[in-house]
């Protein structure tokens, strides 16, 4: 199964490709960040960021997507500005009939580090590492993007080990 992993921002969009094969292993199919132009008005920031996650959904055709909750503590203006993102990249998936999961950042640490509490570069560490990768993917919001679909498919594994057993 293949599944996109998106970290929502307004500035910055982190997205991931994950190809689980039938025993388990998992393999980078593509990732990067969608850079949206300081200055432009939001409408055109969001307009941008849809367009070019619409692009990347029909080019790679994912069996399902994941996208990070929103969290925040202080910064209400930030979260409303994620919030946004988020929107936008619900709607992109919704538009391609794929199945959605949201997870929480602790959620995702457990998945990726098996510690809620783990630290970014711990959390990079091991996305580098399941994904066979030479290098810690860069920038940042890739490799979260990258950790967000990777806690997606160890959650569909874990809903369907369940499901069987009910």
């Amino acid at each position: 199964m293949m599944v996109i992993g998106i970290d929502p921002g307004t500035a910055t969009t982190g997205f991931g490709l994950v190809q689980e094969d039938e025993d388990g292993g998992l393999k980078v199919i593509d990732y990067g960040a969608i850079q949206t132009p300081p200055g432009i008005a939001m409408p055109e920031r969001l307009l941008s960021l849809y367009e070019r996650l619409k692009e990347i959904l029909l080019l790679h055709r994912p069996e399902s997507g994941a996208v990070e909750k929103l969290f925040f503590q202080r910064n209400v203006t930030t979260a409303i500005s994620v919030g946004q993102a988020r929107g936008v990249a619900l709607l992109a998936l919704a538009q391609m009939n794929l199945p959605v999961m949201e997870y929480t950042p602790l959620e995702i640490k457990q998945a990726v580090a098996g510690f809620g509490g783990a630290g970014k570069r711990q959390v990079q560490q091991m996305v580098r590492a399941l994904l066979g990768m030479d290098d810690i993917p860069r920038p940042d919001d890739a490799a979260d993007a990258l950790a967000v679909a990777i806690c997606h498919l160890h959650s569909a594994g874990m809903r369907r080990i369940y499901q069987e057993n009910q």
